[in-house]
């Protein structure tokens, strides 16, 4: 009898350590300690790049002044797009050259590129200011075609996109849904393009070291990609509920196979 105790307290034990090596694995922020401050460091705001659209709109008490710099159907040129929004009527955009310049009504050609929304809209404020076209700009820029795209193990894969000055890793997985739970916590990775380089980091979401990964903040065209967990790739056919039975199963069986040959040893 005390052997079958003994045979039973050591499955109750595999079924806590592997509860416990389970929750290791999903559970996020493990060694964050709470209500303890950290110094943000590093860049956040997204920053334009070539190739990238933005819609930049002027206005001013004198309306008819502000209509020259803001751009309409009818001036259409290269390097200009213009998108429809419906019943809002038409947004006109501009599209960053290969040099990252834009070509500005009235005050030309100008470089915006690695400049954030709020610096650019600073920059041509301070031009219709200083050239004396505008003297009470307000000067609105907006995103037009930035996106990032999540794939993998998430509840909804897809492209998003960015409409804020910044957007962090954690907030694109929530856009996404949330891990699934055959997600692996620390085998996600973004791969970013810029300067012509591609660079992949691998991030772990249950450490805070993910605060200080370049990854955390994302920028335009990022992609994050979240790996399946081994019982997703040994059975992607197999639902989670229906491997937990068979493995419950299974180890039943062997505590009964166990409890029946102890018992036939001690007749």
């Amino acid at each position: 009898m005390k052997q079958i105790l003994k045979v039973v307290s050591a499955v109750f034990c595999v079924f806590a350590l592997s509860s416990c090596k389970t929750q290791e694995k999903m559970l996020y922020f493990q060694d964050v300690e709470s209500n303890a401050s950290e110094t943000i460091n590093g860049e956040r705001d997204i920053k334009l790049q070539p190739k990238d659209q933005i819609s930049i709109i002027v206005n001013s008490k004198d309306p008819q002044l502000a209509a020259l710099f803001n751009l309409s159907t009818s001036r259409y040129q290269t390097g200009r797009t213009s998108l429809n929004y419906g019943s809002n009527g038409e947004i006109s955009g501009y599209t960053l050259d290969d040099n990252g310049d834009i070509d500005f009504p009235v005050v030309g050609k100008i470089h915006v590129a690695d400049m954030t929304k709020s610096q650019v809209a600073a920059f041509i404020k301070s031009k219709l200011v200083e050239n004396n076209l505008v003297n009470d700009p307000v000067v609105t820029v907006e995103f037009m075609n930035l996106y990032f795209s999540v794939l993998g193990e998430v509840n909804k894969p897809g492209k998003y996109m960015i409409t804020k000055d910044q957007i962090t890793l954690l907030e694109a997985i929530s856009m996404a849904g949330d891990l699934s739970v055959y997600g692996v916590r620390d085998g996600i990775f973004v791969v970013r393009e810029e300067a012509g380089k591609r660079t992949t980091y691998n991030v772990d979401i249950r450490k805070k070291n993910l605060f200080e990964s370049p990854a955390y903040y994302l920028k335009q065209n990022d992609v994050v990609y979240v790996q399946p967990n081994r019982t997703k790739t040994k059975n992607s056919n197999i639902g989670s509920s229906t491997s937990l039975m068979v493995s419950a199963t299974s180890v039943l069986v062997s505590v009964a196979t166990l409890v029946v040959n102890v018992i036939r040893l001690n007749k």
